[in-house]
């Protein structure tokens, strides 16, 4: 694939190596020729000066025949300008913007603009390591409305079927984290002490599925 990036801060710069190191073709732009520093001394992308929303320079990167583009300059503007200038007037389908206002983000989304609220993401991946028991968000839809959550239960639970749980909690649990692997949980699963469970719901449930995960299962709802 060859994809194009606009930015060349940390984020660009890393997301390039990464996608090189991964076999891709890269370009990247920036206004900037001294944020070109950012790249390592073997990078065989483009590196590409200019408005990464100009017609040009998008040429010039390659545009007309890239697979994806990333927008993450620090301007939530410039980045969404250029995505909609890039999927509109270069028909690129894999399009997706850095956008550090959330407000911004939802609204962005709903113009088919693919986007990341780098403030949220941010903040949700510190309280993961901030908060060792109840909620941690590992993911969230564009509208906040959805999220995956790392939830802790109580060690009451285990010996008990997830799906138990699930009754219990009126929730779904995703996957489960077990001894470094990823296990989907089918109807005889049955909680074992060190699973890390993954829950998919509505974020305004969340505190009330939390409080059935830590307290022991009512009397009759076990499943041994």
């Amino acid at each position: 694939m060859h994809i194009v990036i606009m930015g060349c801060g940390r984020v660009g710069s890393t997301l390039a190596h990464i996608l090189e190191d991964h076999g891709h073709s890269v370009a990247i732009i920036d206004q900037d020729v001294e944020a070109f520093r950012k790249l390592r001394p073997g990078f065989r992308g483009s590196k590409v000066t200019g408005v990464g929303f100009d017609r040009d320079v998008l040429v010039e990167a390659g545009i007309e025949r890239a697979d994806a583009f990333a927008a993450v300059s620090s301007g939530d503007n410039s980045n969404v300008i250029a995505a909609r200038v890039v999927r509109e007037s270069f028909g690129v389908q894999r399009v997706a913007a850095r956008i550090y206002d959330p407000r911004r983000a939802e609204v962005y989304q709903r113009l088919g603009i693919p986007t990341v609220a780098t403030v949220r993401w941010t903040a949700d991946q510190m309280l993961r390591r901030l908060l060792p028991e109840g909620v941690a968000t590992l993911w969230r839809d564009p509208t906040g409305a959805v999220v995956l959550a790392e939830l802790a239960c109580c060690d009451e639970w285990f010996g008990e079927k997830v799906s138990a749980l699930e009754l219990a909690a009126d929730a779904r649990v995703a996957f489960i984290s077990r001894l470094g692997d990823a296990l989907l949980p089918g109807p005889g699963t049955v909680l074992q002490q060190g699973d890390v469970l993954h829950v998919i719901a509505k974020e305004e449930d969340l505190d009330r599925i939390a409080a059935v995960f830590a307290k022991p299962a009512a009397p009759g709802k076990g499943s041994h």
